[in-house]
């Protein structure tokens, strides 16, 4: 089956948390693909230096500098579109590992609001775009941790199966409308920020979350993913791919050559 190139009414596409990692990686790819992709991320410099490289290329690109979780930011943003073909939300993270009983409850505050709202802010503002259309895609980039658990993991976890369960009931809420659900949901990804951030700034515990393995996926490995699940012709619906590097059996059995 070949890709389907975008229609004229369906050619836009957003991606949130598009400053860096699997975003910029899948607004890169998108591009390439024959979307006019809109960059949307808080780091206004990251964006725009993507927009400036996805321009130099002879791609569509706009960079719109935006929190995900600012409801009135996010509801501003969406008033710009009339129709739009594809959101991608990829804007989230975890926070910590701490064990249930010592987690920090703002961390949890934290990864929840970016996570679960702000996907929630951002599809809500846009359905109505996607739908208008007559051919949306919103793609909700989730994790592995949002289809079973694992020490020092819950609050994160929490968050993803809170978006694991936004995109399942959206997809039953909407069928028969011109708007298709895709969860991706990513296993071990070694990225230049994702674990080090979790661990706030600390590379040595942010090492070891990929030490021992060979070939953790990349970013364009996730981004890959989601290009192929977009390009797919309307009438196939990917519900949910689950993409884990070779070394990865779950969310707790991993083999590393240590």
């Amino acid at each position: 089956m070949t890709a389907a190139a975008p229609s004229t009414a369906s050619r836009i596409a957003v991606v949130t948390g598009a400053s860096s990692g699997i975003g910029a990686a899948t607004a890169r790819q998108l591009a390439e693909a024959g979307y006019r992709v809109v960059l949307t991320a808080r780091r206004k410099d990251r964006i725009e230096a993507l927009e400036e490289e996805l321009t130099a290329a002879g791609h569509s690109a706009t960079a719109y500098a935006l929190d995900v979780t600012d409801r009135a930011a996010v509801d501003e943003f969406a008033s710009a579109f009339r129709t739009i073909g594809v959101l991608v939300n990829n804007a989230g993270g975890a926070l910590g590992a701490d064990p249930v009983a010592t987690g920090d409850p703002q961390d949890w505050r934290r990864m929840y609001e970016t996570n679960v709202l702000g996907t929630l802010n951002v599809t809500q503002a846009l359905l109505p775009a996607l739908t208008s259309s007559g051919d949306g895609t919103v793609v909700i980039v989730s994790s592995t941790a949002g289809h079973g658990t694992y020490e020092g993991g819950a609050g994160y976890v929490a968050a993803k199966h809170g978006e694991h369960i936004l995109a399942e009931t959206l997809r039953l809420e909407i069928v028969g409308t011109p708007v298709r659900v895709i969860e991706i949901a990513p296993g071990l990804v070694k990225t230049e920020e994702f674990a080090l951030t979790r661990f706030g700034g600390d590379k040595e515990k942010a090492a070891k979350v990929y030490a021992g393995i060979a070939e953790p996926l990349t970013a364009d490995d996730v981004a890959d993913t989601i290009t192929w699940a977009v390009t797919r012709p309307s009438h196939v619906n990917v519900d949910l791919m689950v993409v884990r590097p070779r070394a990865q059996a779950s969310n707790t059995k991993v083999h590393r050559d240590l």
